[in-house]
């Protein structure tokens, strides 16, 4: 279960339910909450993976107010007191006893449904003597018949009851009509002999116990769906070891706190996020960026919780634990974009609504039509039972969430985060990517190339870079820090700058040891024309191969230029081509001059940039883009890529960049690689793919076995006579794997190649 803060006055929850048969289910929890409980804002209920998400106001709505509310509505919610490492394990312990349950009852149902199938097709087929055909026989059909009605099958009628009582009709109520039919008829049989002889104990029997078989089959397969984030939650250690005093202490990982010195052996997962204080080695991060080669560790590190230390012994400060930890936050975004509900799930869920109430009118008609046509009640009882037990909405309520469940969760492997499946579904739709430049085509640390005076400049290169240094020590623009590394790696000593301004675009200035100090790009100067040939060629020059130029005055007077310049990421030109060769329209974005720019799209293939884009302008470069009918891609890593990164119409993040950024854009790329937006997309056309796979054979099954049911086909010969007669335990086996076929298509996703 999380608990987080959203908007003001406004928090998030999610937590599992149990109880759920199929997607009128889950509508009937929603309409619960937000009828019922003041102050809750949305609920979405995840058929699939069993889970509500709630937005409320927790000074109106509190978390006993929900479960009471799911209570009343025929459904149990599960909460842990206890908030702490093992909450995935309690609620596991809870699917465990609920699948053991639907065991049991499958099993009594086997135990007394099979024998009773055999002995009356037996006396059916006149396999067995005529004493089979005695009044008693038919009392022992009943005494078979019972415990699997009223066992097996009690679930169907509570969950049907509750489910009228909500205004609703979910699949429970189907079967409970279409078993109760067969089973009370046939009691009817017994006390009135008059009515007939010929019972139908084995087929609401075998109904409910083929039924039962289905939905426990179904939840151990729909199960397997939720493995990324059970193996996510299995990259946690359990324990860490603790330096206090120079003892080494081990403690269970929840009771890990800021602060605290640990030590990690080679070979040992990273307990929690922090910094390494003393050791070498080499980290495998696999299940954070998805790719392969181990990342070397020194003194200053960042590590990751979950991670897998190499060939070294590590000692590190531990920044982040529990649930503030990077594994905690992926486990976080996968669950709720698994939770979330794609665009394309809103015709399913229109269909559900009225899908049962429809069936059942339908099985009705079936009924009278047959009766009136043919004169003979119990073929007609016989279709109507048919009708009921074929259709299932749960196919159609599995369709898409099971397909977002195993997307996202390959995704996470990968090391692509969707936080929503409206950015899964919508990433098939993009058009045109436009790449941020620093930091995700180049690698984002820049460093100084040239330090130059200019002609006329009776100042050194050293001096040039201590007053532009002074000036930037407050920055945390990387071209500062750039300039305030190479100063210190030189040893000089910098003053502390008063009355720091910046101008957003062009540069930053400040008194500096008593002048006005200016550092910015060429054109910010108004002095700039006054320069000689040669300075002005060598700013043109720097510019054109790539670098960035800025300029550096004093009390007006021009002292000289600092170039400094970004490398390129090594996949950043492959990944583009990529791109192109998809028939995506490219296009970077940039503040840097459009000597720079173009100098680096070049370099990369991109003929479409926009630079000397301010930070608040960048989100209108988007913006135009849409506007010319473009589907648009953001991608950035910085502060000022966070409003055009909400504008874009899928916005991706790299991981490796700023908290802003990541909590902005709809997709994250932890690996902070290019090659990220194409594994991101290649994913969303595999699932979206999938979905409309299930959808299709969701829709497929209904439409042509609920008309077969009611006997469409009984006109025509040339058709076997088990479609044209199709008897309810046939329609009850169609109807127990309908849903198991959609679980297993979108598990496929598991198995598809993403490079």
């Amino acid at each position: 279960m999380t608990d987080t803060p959203s908007l003001p006055h406004t928090a998030k929850i999610d937590f599992p339910i149990t109880g759920m048969t199929c997607a009128n289910c889950a509508m009937n929890i929603e309409r619960a909450l937000t009828r019922k409980v003041p102050g809750i804002t949305k609920a979405s209920v995840n058929f699939a993976t069993e889970r509500v998400f709630v937005e409320y106001d927790p000074m109106a709505a509190s978390i006993d107010d929900m479960a009471t509310a799911i209570e009343k509505a025929g459904f149990k919610a599960l909460f842990q007191e206890d908030e702490s490492e093992g909450s995935e394990d309690f609620e596991q312990i809870a699917r465990n006893a609920e699948i053991q349950d639907q065991t049991r009852k499958f099993i009594v149902g086997i135990l007394f449904a099979l024998p009773l199938f055999l002995w009356s097709m037996a006396r059916d087929f006149e396999l067995i003597g005529h004493w089979s055909h005695a009044a008693w026989v038919n009392w022992v059909f009943l005494f078979l018949a019972s415990p699997v009605q009223f066992y097996t099958g009690w679930d169907y009628y509570v969950g049907g009851i509750k489910s009228i009582r909500n205004q609703s009709a979910n699949m429970d109520v189907l079967v409970a009509l279409g078993s109760s039919v067969a089973y009370f008829y046939s009691l009817a049989l017994l006390i009135f002999p008059g009515l007939g002889d010929h019972v139908y104990f084995e087929t609401s029997a075998v109904i409910i116990t083929l039924i039962k078989l289905g939905k426990m089959l179904e939840s151990r397969t729909r199960g397997k769906t939720g493995g990324a984030i059970r193996k996510l939650i299995g990259l946690r250690p359990s324990t860490a070891t603790v330096l206090t005093d120079r003892a080494e202490t081990e403690v269970p990982i929840a009771r890990v706190q800021m602060g605290d010195i640990l030590l990690v052996r080679p070979g040992e997962r990273l307990p929690v996020d922090g910094i390494v204080l003393e050791g070498h080695s080499s980290v495998d991060e696999s299940m954070l960026s998805g790719e392969p080669m181990p990342v070397g560790k020194t003194p200053g590190s960042s590590v990751t919780g979950g991670t897998i230390n190499g060939h070294g012994l590590l000692k590190f400060r531990a920044t982040r634990v529990g649930k503030a930890t990077a594994l905690a936050q992926i486990i976080r975004l996968v669950q709720e974009a698994q939770g979330s509900k794609a665009p394309i799930q809103a015709l399913a869920d229109r269909i559900a609504a009225i899908f049962v109430p429809a069936i059942i009118a339908v099985a009705i008609l079936t009924f009278f039509l047959w009766w009136g046509f043919t004169g003979q009640f119990v073929p007609a009882m016989i279709r109507m039972v048919a009708v009921l037990v074929i259709a299932c909405p749960c196919a159609l309520g599995l369709a898409t969430p099971t397909a977002i469940m195993a997307g996202t969760g390959k995704g996470a492997e990968k090391g692509i985060l969707f936080k929503n499946s409206q950015a899964l579904e919508m990433a098939t739709r993009i058009t045109t990517i436009i790449l941020d430049k620093t930091g995700t085509i180049t690698l984002g640390k820049p460093s100084v190339t040239t330090v130059m005076p200019f002609v006329g400049s009776d100042r050194t290169p050293d001096q040039l870079l201590e007053m532009a240094a002074s000036i930037e020590k407050g920055s945390e623009h990387p071209l500062g820090k750039a300039i305030v590394k190479e100063a210190l790696k030189k040893g000089l000593v910098l003053a502390d700058p008063e009355n720091f301004k910046s101008t957003s675009g062009a540069g930053v200035e400040a008194v500096v040891r008593g002048g006005r100090v200016k550092v910015g790009k060429p054109d910010w100067f108004s002095e700039i024309a006054t320069l000689q040939k040669r300075d002005k060629m060598a700013i043109a020059g720097l510019q054109s191969s790539g670098n960035t130029v800025m300029v550096v005055s004093v009390e007006g007077r021009l002292w000289g230029l600092i170039a400094v310049s970004d490398t390129l990421k090594p996949e950043s030109a492959g990944a583009i081509q990529e791109l192109h060769r998809q028939n995506l329209k490219v296009i970077m974005l940039t503040g840097d001059s459009r000597n720079t720019a173009t100098s680096i799209a070049r370099q990369v293939d991109i003929e479409n940039v926009e630079a000397e884009v301010r930070p608040e302008e960048k989100s209108s470069v988007v913006k135009a883009w849409q506007e010319k009918g473009e589907n648009v891609a953001m991608v950035g890593d910085g502060i000022n890529d966070a409003p055009a990164l909400a504008q874009a119409d899928v916005g991706f993040a790299i991981g490796t960049g700023t908290d802003v950024a990541i909590e902005t854009a709809d997709v994250i790329l932890s690996s902070g690689s290019l090659t990220g937006i194409l594994r991101a997309i290649q994913l969303s056309r595999l699932t979206m793919k999938t979905i409309r796979q299930n959808l299709f054979w969701a829709f497929f099954y209904n439409i042509v076995l609920i008309p077969i049911a009611a006997g469409i086909l009984y006109p025509f010969e040339f058709f076997p006579a088990m479609l044209r007669q199709l008897h309810p335990i046939l329609a009850a086996l169609a109807m127990a794997f309908s849903s198991i076929s959609v679980v297993l298509n979108s598990l496929r996703l598991y198995q598809s190649r993403i490079e």
